[in-house]
């Protein structure tokens, strides 16, 4: 019998041989690629795009509870800058983006149909400068440089309205630096001062490099660093996979509120940062982070829009749509025990 395949094998054209030999090897390749690629079990892979601070933890968090856990595996992808995770949610590369609140609004305008669902942990932002400045306001740092994440950004935001609160216009120099190289530059001498969303300012203030200026909540209460967006699409095509994300979102800090060094644990390992480190951004001063206030509210988006169009980095104030508050009003925060259970279980027909 084989040889018999084989001597009608070599009676076929040349052409249709090949042909037989793409065609399996095609078959084989996607063979291949399905099983190394699609989950098992056929779980649902949304992907959400995320910087590494404190007002983001939620995404390591649904990341570590959801990877053996439930129908859907909400996949935390790590960005060194705001720009890229702009870009990346702009051009359907993630479904979600954990992203810096001001740029939401510019997306907005922009004309991308993005939905703020959901508002990350507060009072976790710091501004530092180095210490043999000893800095201990914002007036010591004239003729000096202090660096934001981005023009776009509160933190940007807030060093332009205390300087004009203060007669200080013009008299310190703002720069835009990706948080991650912040510390470095700080320490080496290149920069006098940054305001960022932790752990980058407590790195310095750990190694003693740098001295504290102000907590956040001290000069603008309530101050939104990150906040969550999805778009439109996915909200009209799959609720059931937005209420999975903002609840858990939610959850996640009723459990990190109670399990500090649990949390920061699973946070050092997704942002290759130490965890001692990001405990003690966590905890210093104890209950600093605020869990509770995640529901988006237009008045306060409305506030920093017109605040954006102040300091001429828009011409309207318009956030017409941007924010959709119904999956965050609707989260249920009962019983939150460990990390698996941040994720509620969930019919995604």
């Amino acid at each position: 019998m084989p040889y018999e395949w084989i001597r009608h094998w070599r009676r076929l054209p040349l052409t249709w041989r090949v042909a037989v030999v793409v065609a399996g090897w095609l078959i084989l390749i996607s063979a291949l690629h399905h099983g190394l690629n699609v989950e098992r079990g056929h779980r649902k892979v949304v992907r959400l795009g995320y910087m590494p601070v404190i007002s983001n933890l939620a995404a390591p968090l649904l990341d570590y509870a959801s990877r053996n856990h439930g129908a859907v595996q909400l996949q935390a992808l790590k960005f060194s800058s705001f720009a890229e995770l702009g870009e990346a949610l702009r051009n359907d590369q993630i479904e979600a983006a954990f992203m810096i609140a001001p740029l939401a609004i510019v997306l907005r305008q922009q004309g991308e149909d993005v939905k703020l669902v959901y508002i990350g942990n507060r009072h976790e932002s710091t501004l530092v400068a180095r210490k043999d400045l000893h800095a201990t306001t914002l007036n010591d740092l004239v003729g000096k440089t202090v660096a934001v994440p981005l023009r776009y950004s509160g933190h940007n935001l807030g060093v332009r309205r205390l300087m004009e609160e203060r007669g200080l216009v013009d008299k310190i120099k703002v720069v835009e630096m990706n948080p991650p190289d912040m510390a470095a530059s700080l320490a080496a001498g290149s920069l006098d001062a940054y305001f960022v969303g932790e752990p980058f300012a407590a790195k310095t203030l750990k190694s003693g490099d740098a001295s504290r200026i102000y907590y956040v909540e001290e000069v603008w209460p309530n101050f939104i660093c990150n906040l969550t967006v999805v778009n439109q699409k996915l909200i009209r095509e799959e609720p059931a996979v937005v209420k999975l994300l903002v609840e858990g979102a939610a959850r996640s800090g009723i459990w990190a509120a109670k399990n500090t060094q649990a949390a920061a644990r699973i946070a050092g390992q997704y942002w290759n940062q130490p965890v001692e480190l990001v405990e003690y951004a966590l905890s210093t001063p104890p209950n600093r982070i605020r869990y509770d206030q995640f529901v988006p509210k237009d008045e306060e988006m409305q506030r920093m829009a017109d605040l954006m169009v102040h300091f001429g980095l828009l011409t309207s104030g318009d956030i017409t749509g941007l924010v959709e508050d119904r999956f965050a009003k609707a989260a249920d925060l009962s019983e939150v025990t460990d990390i698996e259970s941040i994720l509620r279980p969930v019919d995604l027909k």
